[in-house]
């Protein structure tokens, strides 16, 4: 349940730092109020907790347009960034429970709470689950004249060099901050993280020779490792990706242990109708299945997730899971953000 003491905590840090709500910008929308029978009635926001032009955005933006055809209504992207999601994800959680107002957001929903000493919302608590929606590969890679020529030699490199090897990020709580995390976990190496404001200038950095290596989505690094602008090791889920055939899994390579993708879910807040839930969810899974979604995610190294796990269920049931692994993860690499 969500408590009026979460709520206060939570204001106080979305004000601190001059965030406008958007429950309250989306509460000069007339109509709706959570009846399911007319629902839709005007429009949906679906909220992006990062920037635009990004993988999550960009996955977003693939499924919006079918979805609103399925529930013959609109929908509008709007991308409220900060706090590696947390605005975002924070602003959902106090919104009207009508179904009106939506979030994407990927593993991130189920690291903030190890990670953020403050925290303004508890995923499981305050949010119903949708659906799950794509889970994206990541890649490890490096400068192209980076010395490791395998995933092995890399390896046995950060060990040697640890206090010398630079690991890239594109800032706390990223997919590829987490997924660094995870090496350096797996390989039990504590490397000198440089972390940026965003994935953009992170990669350009790595193509530029300015740090070393990092983890990151295949969304953002097919194009560069198809230009031979980065070294590439290999690629983090159990089986290869079709756009990258060439590239081996991490178990092929020799670190089984090392398995992380970045998983998109959709949640609307607690306590929304299970009428426009199950509405939402079903048209999530008629935008996965269309034609268009499926080449483009194609294009992208990834693909939607089978019909069975587009389900609030399926998708509850990993957010659990996930929330106890990366809590040891992250409680075991020290990284905690006031």
């Amino acid at each position: 349940m969500r408590t009026t003491s979460r709520f206060r905590a939570a204001a106080r840090m979305i004000a601190a730092i001059g965030v406008v709500s958007l429950a309250a910008a989306c509460s000069g929308n007339g109509g709706g109020g959570g009846d399911a029978a007319s629902y839709p009635d005007q429009n949906i926001t679906i909220v992006v907790p990062f920037s635009a032009g990004g993988p999550t955005d960009t996955v977003t933006r693939m499924i919006a347009e079918p979805m609103a055809k399925k529930l013959g209504g609109k929908i509008v992207v709007q991308n409220v960034e900060g706090a590696g999601g947390t605005v975002g994800a924070g602003e959902v959680a106090r919104a009207k429970p009508d179904g009106y107002t939506v979030l994407m957001h990927h593993i991130g929903m189920s690291t903030a709470p190890a990670l953020y000493k403050s925290l303004g919302y508890q995923p499981l608590e305050d949010f119903e689950t949708i659906g799950l929606v794509t889970e994206v590969p990541m890649t490890i890679v490096a400068r192209k004249d980076f010395a490791p020529a395998t995933l092995q030699d890399l390896v046995t490199h950060v060990k040697a060099n640890a206090n010398k090897v630079t690991l890239a990020n594109a800032g706390i709580g990223a997919a590829s901050h987490l997924c660094g995390l995870l090496f350096q976990s797996t390989t039990g190496v504590k490397l000198q993280e440089v972390p940026y404001q965003g994935t953009g200038p992170a990669l350009t950095d790595l193509v530029g020779g300015q740090v070393d290596f990092m983890c990151d989505q295949t969304t953002n690094t097919s194009g560069q490792i198809a230009a031979g602008k980065v070294k590439a090791y290999a690629v983090t889920t159990p089986e290869r990706v079709k756009s990258l055939p060439d590239l081996p899994t991490t178990t092929e390579a020799g670190l089984p242990e090392l398995k992380v993708s970045v998983w998109h879910g959709l949640y609307v807040p607690a306590e929304t109708p299970p009428e426009i839930v199950q509405k939402l969810s079903e048209a999530l899974k008629v935008a996965l299945a269309d034609q268009g979604v499926i080449d483009q995610m194609a294009k992208l190294g990834t693909a939607p997730v089978p019909a069975q796990d587009a389900t609030p269920e399926a998708h509850r049931a990993k957010l659990d899971e996930q929330l106890g692994t990366w809590a040891k993860i992250i409680a075991d690499s020290g990284v905690k953000v006031s």
